[in-house]
């Protein structure tokens, strides 16, 4: 018997290594090589023409540090990120514990649509239609300050405002995405919980402080470290709301893949570059280990 058990075993783990062989060799591909080869080219200096690429080392990386430009985009990078993971997490649930505890209001669905539809328009479209939004003469965010006497503001060209815009833009497209995983945690949480709490005379923010928070931590570390990846890849937004008339990009808003993408197609500077990539890829893997730890601190009794 034990010899039949250990053939069906591993007839079992060997059909599971060639189910999964396409999707590792595709993952590998598409996911491993490149980031082993920027790695690689992070050490040396390229500029994308030569087949000449001299190895520096760490030089990329130390010069990383005194370049003003890469500081202010890695700086507006982590603002943005965190401004964003503020807005989308602490409001995505609440608005998904209004929709949940209205499911049975006829326009629940509408709802849900609603903050939905964001997260399926496209990027370039949506910061279009925001910039107009922001737009200091003719948008209609300045004719609503009017409305009570407020002064206009040039949203898109001071520097505090523009990463505010930025934010409100990208929390706007992340909420509908955030809302819907929170409903899906919401559906899966034990209705005999809540029944037990309302017997012994719990209130609904209560029942939301001790029941929903505590049964929703895995869906709130999993929206919190897609929500902070999202923010920290963060471009295209940034592109058409902060270029100017010409379609240039503008430099108000300066943000790290921007930055990549400008030394390595405008300035050749491809190793430069990849070093940039590299303190962003360990910069996300940070925090992500940090929300685990901390999720996992708080869920220990």
């Amino acid at each position: 018997m034990r010899e039949l058990a250990g053939t069906w075993h591993r007839k079992g783990f060997t059909f599971a290594i060639l189910a999964l062989l396409p999707a590792l060799i595709i993952y590998t591909l598409v996911r491993f090589i490149p980031i082993i080869e920027t790695l690689r080219l992070s050490l040396f200096q390229w500029n994308l023409i030569s087949r000449r690429k001299p190895f520096i080392g760490l030089d990329n990386f130390r010069e990383l540090f005194t370049d003003s430009l890469f500081l202010e985009a890695l700086r507006n990078t982590t603002i943005i990120a965190f401004g964003v993971l503020a807005i989308t997490v602490p409001l995505g649930l609440v608005l998904a514990a209004l929709i949940h505890h209205r499911t049975r209001s006829r326009f629940a669905g509408f709802y849900e649509t609603s903050i939905f539809i964001p997260h399926v328009v496209s990027l370039v479209p949506a910061a279009m239609a925001w910039k107009w939004i922001f737009d200091a003469r003719l948008g209609p965010l300045n004719t609503l300050l009017g409305f009570f006497g407020l002064p206009p503001q040039a949203w898109l060209f001071d520097p505090v405002l523009a990463i505010i815009c930025v934010i409100v833009l990208c929390s706007w497209q992340a909420l509908g995405y955030a809302v819907l995983i929170f409903l899906v945690g919401f559906k899966n949480i034990p209705q005999s919980l809540y029944e037990a709490a309302r017997l012994d005379g719990a209130s609904a923010l209560q029942c939301f402080r001790h029941i929903s928070i505590p049964q929703l931590k895995p869906v709130l570390l999993y929206v919190s470290v897609i929500t902070l990846i999202a923010a920290f890849n963060i471009y295209a937004q940034v592109f058409v709301l902060a270029s100017d008339s010409q379609g240039a990009p503008g430099r108000l808003v300066r943000v790290l893949v921007l930055d990549m993408l400008e030394n390595s197609f405008r300035n050749y500077r491809v190793g430069y570059a990849a070093a940039e990539a590299v303190i962003l890829l360990a910069i996300v893997l940070a925090l992500t280990a940090i929300q685990f730890r901390v999720f996992r601190e708080k869920g220990r009794p």
